[in-house]
């Protein structure tokens, strides 16, 4: 069978060719669509599979085989670790130890959600899920489809977004075939996701030493919601160390270079681009001036929830206008955008 590659800009780290793939869309209301998908997974298959969050890349966590294949499918470092996704809370214990009762009441207040649990591991965890580290990211997905898979398979998935490493995190199953069509078996066809960006990841490793919940992803679920959940604050540290995904300096990145203004800024640009530009264009306020310059604009919500769920589709479909620049307006600050503003230092050009 003939290779397949990924086309990675200049400088991003090249994956391995691998043979290519006849990858299906499945749908996931026909039952017999949901039994090959079961069936592939089963098998130590690839198969990308909807969340409420972004569509991830799944594979049998307790094998090792397969899970390799996810990171040789997106081309990902093998040292970086995995969330396992699991059907219910009650599964805790089978992927980890030393459990703190803050994990059972988090889980508890946000399960099924947009929670990631970080914890020691279980010993009989393979190494390939956690990258070589002793913790594990768990965390129960709130997508009905997904749940139907994690039921039926009784176990985990691990599931990183199913995308090219370090490119944009898909939400739709179009764009995880823009991305990995070949390189996969599989995608699920959910519908697209209903929350858009990746979850939040709280660090509970150290907190039968005393040491406080960590947040160490901003995601969804914000310290406010955290500490009212569990009476006691939340670290939220501003950088950390820890190897959790995304934590990587270049992430989230559309082939064509994003860059991020002011509204002021972003005004005195627009009014001083030539004709011939080319620019596209995503912005929340509704007067900004117009140009010849730019070929196309997409205007996203104002509101949090709804500006993330936006965001990764809409830099998608702006990075396919064959634009030399994606420009974005700078959306609100504040803590409760934290992950947004996270996403966007790592996706922004230069």
């Amino acid at each position: 069978a003939a290779a397949v590659g990924l086309c990675y800009p200049a400088g991003m780290p090249q994956p391995p060719e691998i043979p290519r793939l006849d990858t299906r869309r499945l749908d996931p209301a026909r039952p017999e669509d949901l039994d090959a998908a079961v069936a592939l997974l089963r098998a130590g298959r690839l198969v990308a599979v909807p969340t409420e969050t972004v569509y991830g890349l799944a594979a049998d966590a307790r094998n090792p085989e397969a899970v390799r294949g996810i990171f040789a499918a997106k081309g990902r470092p093998a040292n970086h670790p995995l969330i396992v996704h699991l059907p219910d809370a009650a599964h805790l214990s089978r992927w980890a130890v030393d459990i703190p009762d803050t994990a059972w009441r988090l889980a508890e207040a946000f399960w099924p959600g947009p929670l990631t649990l970080l914890l020691p591991k279980a010993p009989d965890v393979p190494g390939e899920v956690t990258g070589g580290r002793p913790s594990i990211g768990l965390r129960v997905p709130a997508h009905p489809v997904m749940h139907v898979l994690l039921v039926r398979l009784d176990g985990g998935l691990a599931a990183p977004s199913a995308n090219p490493y370090q490119r944009l995190s898909p939400t739709t199953a179009d764009q995880v075939l823009a991305g990995l069509d070949g390189r996969i078996d599989a995608v699920l066809d959910g519908g697209p996701c209903e929350v858009g960006l990746e979850s939040t990841i709280v660090d509970l490793t150290g907190h039968a030493a005393g040491e406080p919940p960590r947040i160490v992803r901003a995601g969804p679920i914000t310290r406010a919601q955290l500490e009212a959940a569990l009476g006691m604050p939340v670290d939220f540290p501003g950088q950390h160390t820890v190897a959790v995904p995304g934590n990587v300096a270049v992430h989230y990145r559309p082939g064509t270079p994003l860059r991020m203004f002011d509204t002021a800024a972003l005004r005195a640009r627009l009014d001083a681009l030539p004709d011939d530009a080319r620019i596209a264009l995503a912005h929340t306020s509704s007067d900004l001036p117009t140009s010849r310059g730019v070929i196309a604009t997409l205007r996203l919500p104002a509101d949090k929830p709804g500006f993330a769920r936006a965001l990764y589709a809409a830099l998608h479909t702006l990075d396919g206008t064959g634009a030399d620049a994606i420009w974005l307006e700078r959306p609100p600050e504040g803590e409760d955008w934290r992950d947004v503003h996270d996403r966007l230092s790592r996706a922004v050009s230069g």
